[in-house]
């Protein structure tokens, strides 16, 4: 028996552990803040209608009760959180304990590489495996749509195909091997997904406009955020062709989206039903909403998915302005509400 240890309480951290926690041959421990509101028993909603129940072995917010005894530990965390758990959970890895990230664009394998020791086997997915939503914490949440497969980068092991194997059969998912940890590291998904939306959003937006109703993020996105979106791939993937990756590793947005150009990328994301029901992110005031800037997707996809592509390119001399200016407004914005 497997036994596999997630770290993170999150979304994902919820889905994770009950869709794992529901298969027998895995013994699934959970590393957590907040260890006292979790119930050992764990509900998960799927989108064919039927629940996965499991029952999660050991939860709690000690390193050395869950890690010690893992073969697998996996991290479901957002980027400011992946470098402290890495320095407390190393000093009881044990030899060969394969650590993992559920995405890699937000600076997984720099900060484990850095962190780890040479001989710790590291693995990071491309995409996340599962959208995700907790709807009572610590015993419920859904399970909103599955990826058709995953990619994921393994390094600092010589049985590479053994442990994609292995992690195939515990995501009950095609997986496929990336050839360099780069491929997993840099994304078209989210870090430029959000804030392309997020920037045509609320550009204008100063303190003391309030609107009146909170938007859909999906289902009313524009031609406006396509173009930007589109744009930001189109930078991304001139960095790709002067790094040491696979020519065509990660398709474009059009690729990834069978879509030919905005017009038809709008309607494509407004269309998708894993993505419906998804509001911007807000926060209430007196007469309505302003932006919420401690939401993850500002929090998460400017400092940690964004900032990490651009500084890359400027580092290899790829020209980015649609990104460079993105990036500014919301880091502009974060300072600001960090400095209230």
């Amino acid at each position: 028996m497997k036994n596999i240890c997630i770290c993170g309480g999150g979304n994902l951290g919820h889905v994770v552990t009950g869709f794992l926690a529901a298969q027998e041959n895995l013994k699934i421990s959970l590393l957590t803040r907040r260890p006292d509101k979790w119930k050992r028993q764990l509900c998960i909603h799927t989108p064919e209608g039927t629940d996965l129940n499991g029952t999660i072995h050991r939860v709690s917010s000690s390193p050395e009760e869950v890690v010690s005894h893992a073969d697998v530990v996996l991290l479901c965390l957002p980027g400011f959180s992946i470098p402290p758990v890495l320095q407390q959970i190393k000093e009881f890895l044990a030899p060969g304990t394969a650590v993992g990230s559920i995405v890699s664009s937000t600076g997984f394998f720099f900060e484990a590489i850095k962190q780890l020791s040479c001989s710790t086997p590291l693995f990071g997915f491309r995409r996340v495996p599962f959208i995700a939503r907790t709807t009572r914490y610590g015993e419920e949440a859904n399970l909103l749509g599955y990826k058709k497969e995953l990619q994921v980068a393994i390094e600092q092991t010589d049985k590479k195909e053994e442990l994609r194997k292995e992690l195939q059969e515990i995501f009950r998912t095609p997986i496929f091997l990336l050839n360099h940890y780069l491929e997993a590291s840099l994304s078209n998904s989210n870090p430029l997904l959000h804030p392309s939306r997020l920037y045509s959003l609320w550009k204008d937006w100063h303190k003391g406009i309030v609107y009146k109703r909170n938007a859909l993020f999906y289902e009313e996105w524009t031609d406006e955020a396509s173009q930007l979106y589109i744009d930001m791939d189109k930078e991304l993937q001139a960095l790709l062709h002067v790094l040491p990756v696979t020519p065509g590793c990660i398709p474009t947005v059009l690729q990834y989206y069978e879509s030919s150009d905005a017009e038809s990328l709008t309607r494509k994301l407004r269309s998708i039903k894993a993505f419906q029901n998804i509001k911007v992110p807000v926060r209430q005031v007196n007469g309505g909403w302003e932006p919420d800037f401690e939401s993850r997707y500002f929090t998460e996809d400017f400092p940690y998915g964004l900032h990490l592509i651009q500084e890359l390119a400027h580092e290899n001399g790829i020209p980015t302005p649609t990104m460079d200016t993105v990036y500014e407004w919301g880091h502009s914005n974060l300072q600001a509400h960090h400095h209230e």
